[in-house]
């Protein structure tokens, strides 16, 4: 299983860029100019694609994977939970990265978009 980077400088998490003149795997911020080459050139990458009708169970994986980042200073509109796992993906025909919290109460499990 791998482990969550984080910046030297400012401490904001490190994402995967390839450099593709040098052929290195880096690990690099998006808040600051921090970059280090990758001890291992494998990334998980997610993409999984899910109906509607899957949604319930995704959800709930996702609140309990370990290696998501969480938060106690967001609460769940829904029911009031203090907790709460964050990540950024992609939505569906939008441009960009979109910062996504799911409510780590497991009757609960709401997703919402920052």
């Amino acid at each position: 299983m791998s482990t969550m980077k984080f910046c030297r400088e400012c401490n904001n998490i490190l994402y995967p860029k390839e450099d593709k003149e040098q052929k290195l795997l880096l690990y690099a911020c998006r808040n600051c100019d921090h970059q280090e080459v990758s001890e291992n050139n494998c990334v998980y990458r997610n993409e999984i694609h899910h109906s509607v009708g899957e949604q319930t169970q995704v959800l709930q994986d996702v609140a309990a994977d370990p290696t998501l980042p969480r938060t106690k200073t967001v609460r769940c509109s829904q029911c009031n939970h203090p907790e709460a796992v964050f990540f950024q993906a992609a939505a569906r025909g939008e441009e960009g990265m979109t910062l996504f919290f799911v409510c780590c109460n497991p009757s609960c499990g709401y997703r919402w978009r920052d």
